[in-house]
């Protein structure tokens, strides 16, 4: 009689094949549970046209000569700034709502590692916003291509034409995009430790807006200095720079670094409170 043996994952095999599976079933549901939301595709729909629309609004008003040393491409990419809080509500929502509901108790009984359940939430909302971005920034982008030259941003005025294969300019677009997934990643964690979501949204919708109007209010220089050095909107905004790189603040990507540390520390405290608090 022949014996036919099946030899069982040993050493590390198991364990990483029984991770990838709790991962993979956790981004599965994690999606399931975004796309069948309705309030996602709307919000994601009202990003792209508030980014755009304001985008568009600002690159026909903005004219040569009156502006022509106005940074074109940054001009071009305004809408991010508004269109930025719908992509904050949505963040939030995906994690605040589950505590509203009591779903998460069910979430966490399906999948009772929580880290794993934050990073599926984090995989999937990252992989939606910069989808959303692209289309965003891209639209955004295409309208000051449209409309600029026609405002008086010509060769003729020390401008070069709003093109994607400029470096500068790929940078901001590119950079815009990743912005807006870390803005995502910042309020998921941050609705992760505080878990209401009226809450949630008002102190990101604060932190984001607030302190650039303290920056331009205030009168000491050094603590405006700061202000856009270190505030997350100002610093991750430097990214959409094209033009007088030596007065900025903070460098484009050492700005997005100040965000990407500000969402990497949400994360943090989120996926802390998620795993020693009750649900």
């Amino acid at each position: 009689m022949t014996h036919v043996l099946h030899a069982e994952p040993t050493g590390l095999a198991g364990p990483v094949h029984a991770s990838w599976t709790s991962m993979r079933d956790a981004l599965h549901a994690e999606w399931t549970k975004l796309r069948t939301v309705p309030s996602t595709l709307w919000l994601l729909l009202t990003a792209i046209a508030v980014t755009v629309g304001t985008s568009a609004l600002t690159a026909s008003v903005v004219k040569c000569p009156a502006s022509c040393h106005a940074d074109v491409t940054k001009a071009s990419l305004t809408g991010v700034e508004p269109g930025q809080a719908l992509i904050v509500i949505l963040a939030v929502l995906m994690m605040s709502s589950e505590y509203s509901t009591g779903m998460i108790r069910a979430t966490l009984t399906a999948m009772p590692r929580r880290s794993t359940v934050l990073a599926a939430k984090a995989a999937i909302l990252t992989g939606v916003v910069l989808a959303a971005g692209t289309i965003a920034v891209l639209g955004s982008l295409l309208a000051g291509q449209l409309i600029m030259p026609g405002n008086g941003f010509t060769a003729a005025h020390g401008n070069a034409p709003l093109s994607l294969a400029s470096g500068p300019m790929l940078r901001a677009g590119f950079g815009s995009v990743l912005y807006l997934a870390l803005i995502a990643l910042l309020s998921l964690g941050a609705a992760s430790a505080l878990r209401d979501s009226a809450l949630s949204i008002t102190v990101l919708l604060g932190v984001l807006y607030i302190f650039p109007v303290i920056g331009e209010v205030i009168l000491n220089p050094h603590l405006q200095h700061d202000i856009d050095r270190y505030a997350p909107m100002n610093a991750g905004l430097a990214i959409q720079a094209t033009r007088d790189l030596g007065q900025l603040a903070i460098g484009p990507w050492a700005g997005l670094g100040v965000l990407a540390a500000y969402a990497a520390a949400a994360l943090l405290a989120g996926g802390l409170a998620l795993r020693l608090r009750d649900a």
